[in-house]
């Protein structure tokens, strides 16, 4: 490989398939990191390389190292865990980790605060309950989402049959996970054995991701995505086939308008037989034509305004030797979940929990991560993570509903009243991103309690409005699919977008920049005000704010920094 490729291509080639040093550099005491180019290679694993920021300043004042741990990303497609699996993982957390679990956008849970020395400790406990962290990081297809509650019709089954199904053909076939932290035997002479049918050596040019969608239900945002299959269903309820998308993404950096976030487009349809070899073709036409010279231009999105819809189109056709057809109608009504109890089809019930940006822990206002664990040892019926970051109960037997409510109940587990909280998401930030440029999931809490005053002001509290906050500009909490998108600039200072479609569609316009606390309450407060007196009969805020010519609706790709008018800077409430 040539100079000209990325520093990253050049480490996947030399990596040995995914082994790299991480082996030798698990067992060099005298750090608590691991070398840069096995922090790299440890993604594709899993995990990332990881210290507490809060603690840089004074470690730094005593010529300490950095406060070095892993966070570690279990592979859980469509978010659906076992009841034994629930309290394997809270148990890890508590032993190995900083004592609480983070459920996920990607419908997964991340334990933070894991040292080197018990990396391998921590993998082997989560395979004993047939779990992994392999492929829920790194330049690879990562967790495949989908729709809540798969019990809940026979298309909802059909929809974590099909993620299950493109999770397992998509895994990569290296033994170097069992080998490094399962101490699995390397065969002597594997190396020559080892063959990655879809990756190849360097494996994918950036990070990839697939989402299966069942409408109404667009919970799993499916335009915001590399691939989407978007279940269309015939007269009887069944899967009649899938609409497919391609080249959604929501990272950017700021400052570089040749970056932007993207909706997918909708390819074709497709029968649910051709399902997984469509989604080879798109990773494998995405491995050949993504760009590996620049990672900010890297993901599917990039190749597809590159080269054009047809012509990628064309492409996976002729590799997966299927002819698409014309995509299906459907519609699609909100992303958010569905909260309280809901009936299935199997004659349980669904009870549906709000975790505040998915954070699991004991607090002194609410002990949430002893009371799932409580439920988690009476309940057979298992937990699904939502891509919300919610939880759902599912299967509970109607004998077990008032005890299961009270419990979620008393721990502060049901759905708030506030609109905009239960339609909220935030990324984790600081302390332990290090991308983070200023905070989210610790302050987007006290952010919405100041909105909820003004909302509550305009007698709005009730309303369902969407928003969602990052730290830096990468959107992991998908906030330009948001009503109300808040994007960290620097420290306690963000940009605020508007606009976005309630049902994931559209994305959203950058309405105000390097706005702090009051300047957000400020901005938003007035607009409050005129959509609580002018809106129409069931207007979205996201459309209403269109409509009365505060933001212009975004288009697609680059259109996403066209057309933005910055209004004055707003007056802050007193």
């Amino acid at each position: 490989m040539t100079d000209e490729f990325s520093r990253n291509e050049r480490i996947k080639e030399a990596s040995d398939y995914l082994r790299g040093t991480l082996a030798d550099g698990l067992r060099e005491e005298i750090t608590g990191a691991i070398i840069e180019d096995d922090a790299q290679l440890v993604k594709f694993h899993g995990m990332y390389l990881q210290d507490d920021r809060d603690l840089r300043p004074e470690r730094a004042r005593k010529k300490m190292e950095k406060a070095f741990a892993f966070m570690i990303r279990v592979r859980i497609p469509g978010g659906v865990l076992t009841s034994q699996q629930w309290l394997a993982l809270d148990q890890v957390a508590r032993d190995y980790g900083n004592g609480t679990m983070r459920l996920t956008t990607r419908q997964t849970v991340q334990l933070h605060g894991v040292i080197k020395s018990n990396l391998k400790a921590t993998l082997k406990k989560i395979d004993a309950v047939v779990l992994n962290s392999i492929a829920a990081c790194g330049d690879i297809n990562r967790n495949v989402m989908c729709n809540v509650l798969p019990e809940q019709s026979h298309a909802h089954n059909a929809s974590i049959d099909l993620a299950r199904a493109i999770s397992d053909h998509l895994l990569p076939r290296t033994p170097a996970y069992r080998e490094i932290w399962l101490d699995g035997e390397r065969i002597a002479g594997g190396e020559e054995e080892v063959v990655e049918p879809i990756y190849g050596k360097t494996y994918l040019p950036r990070k990839f991701k697939v989402v299966v969608a069942v409408p109404p239900s667009n919970d799993v945002d499916v335009f915001a995505h590399d691939l989407g299959y978007i279940a269309i269903t015939d007269d009887k309820g069944g899967i009649a086939g899938w609409n497919v998308t391609v080249g959604g993404g929501m990272g950017m950096t700021h400052g570089e308008e040749d970056t932007y976030p993207r909706t997918a487009d909708v390819m074709g349809f497709c029968a649910t037989k051709d399902a997984v070899k469509i989604a080879e073709a798109v990773v494998t036409v995405q491995r050949d034509w993504g760009d590996r010279k620049n990672r900010k231009h890297a993901r599917l999105k990039y190749t597809i305004e590159d080269r054009g819809l047809d012509a990628f189109r064309a492409e996976v056709e002729r590799r997966a030797g299927v002819k698409l057809s014309a995509p299906k109608p459907f519609a699609f009504t909100s992303t958010g979940d569905r909260y309280g109890w809901s009936q299935g089809d199997n004659g349980h019930s669904h009870l549906t929990l709000f975790v505040q940006n998915g954070r699991v822990k004991d607090s002194p206002d609410a002990a949430q991560q002893s009371a799932l664990r409580t439920i988690a040892g009476m309940h057979d019926g298992g937990f699904r993570i939502t891509p919300n970051q919610n939880l759902i109960i599912a299967n509970v037997p109607t004998d077990n509903h008032n005890e299961v409510h009270r419990i979620a109940e008393e721990a502060s587990l049901l759905a708030p009243w506030s609109g905009l909280r239960r339609n909220s998401m935030a990324c984790v930030a600081l302390p332990t991103c290090g991308l983070a440029l200023a905070e989210s999931e610790r302050y987007l809490p006290d952010l919405l309690t100041a909105l909820d005053e003004r909302l509550a002001a305009h007698g709005l509290s009730a309303d369902d409005i969407i928003i969602r906050m990052t730290g830096c500009p990468n959107g992991c909490a998908r906030p330009y699919l948001a009503e109300i998108g808040l994007v960290g600039k620097g420290p306690g200072r963000y940009n605020l977008y508007l606009g976005a479609a309630f049902d994931g569609s559209r994305m959203n316009k950058l309405y105000a920049e390097d706005l702090d606390h009051a300047g957000i309450v400020a901005a938003l407060d007035p607009l409050f005000a005129t959509y609580a007196k002018e809106r129409q009969k069931s207007e979205r805020f996201g459309d209403f704010v269109i409509r009365t010519g505060h933001v212009a609706a975004s288009g697609n790709g680059a259109d996403f920094h066209a057309n933005v008018r910055l209004p004055p800077a707003p007056v802050p409430v007193r």
